[in-house]
């Protein structure tokens, strides 16, 4: 079993990057309901605070307050991944990869084939949808903090989905009155 070194700190904000497994499609945004229904559900039994999020088509960032006297934001991850792998199942979400090659086997197939899947996943009983674990980074100061909401809101246009974070429909940035368009692309 993995033992992770993660800072004894309650109460952090912290920044995520969670994926898929596969990489290149778009199943985030395609099923984006059951990603924030699971979230909603997850949010409901432990709570926490969504500071930044930002759902690309195969990965997402996001900024959480984390509540006093709790850091279990591992299991919180844990919990939303199953949920969403559960509702894209029951879902009868088309997703898969060719058993032979990896390619996506035709439109809208994206995600995982479990014959693909590691011999330590499949003895865990992991569906391979998502990557194993998550990147996180505990926020330092105001300074880190904000440079991690923006990375959150630049990484569409990053990517080049967008030319301009607000264009982006899944982000955070249209949530609240702090992001003033036109000063957040100097990365």
């Amino acid at each position: 079993m993995s033992v992770y070194r993660r800072p004894a700190v309650t109460g952090a904000r912290v920044f995520f990057t969670v994926t898929l497994a596969a990489r290149g499609g778009d199943l985030l945004v395609r099923e984006v309901e059951l990603l924030r229904e699971a979230v909603r559900v997850t949010k409901a039994e432990r709570p926490f605070g969504i500071e930044a999020w930002v759902v690309l088509p195969d990965h997402l960032h996001a900024v959480w307050q984390m509540p006093a006297g709790d850091r279990a934001y591992g299991v919180r991850w844990g919990a939303i991944k199953a949920r969403f792998t559960r509702a894209v199942r029951e879902k009868g979400c088309r997703v898969g990869f060719h058993p032979t090659d990896g390619a996506p086997v035709g439109p809208g197939m994206v995600g995982w084939n479990p014959t693909l899947r590691s011999a330590s996943k499949v003895r865990k009983g992991d569906a391979g949808l998502w990557q194993r674990r998550f990147w996180e980074h505990h926020i330092r100061d105001e300074a880190d903090y904000w440079a991690h909401v923006r990375y959150c809101w630049v990484n569409p246009v990053k990517h080049g989905f967008v030319a301009r974070p607000e264009d982006w429909p899944w982000s955070s940035v249209h949530q609240d009155g702090r992001y003033v368009p036109g000063i957040w692309l100097g990365m």
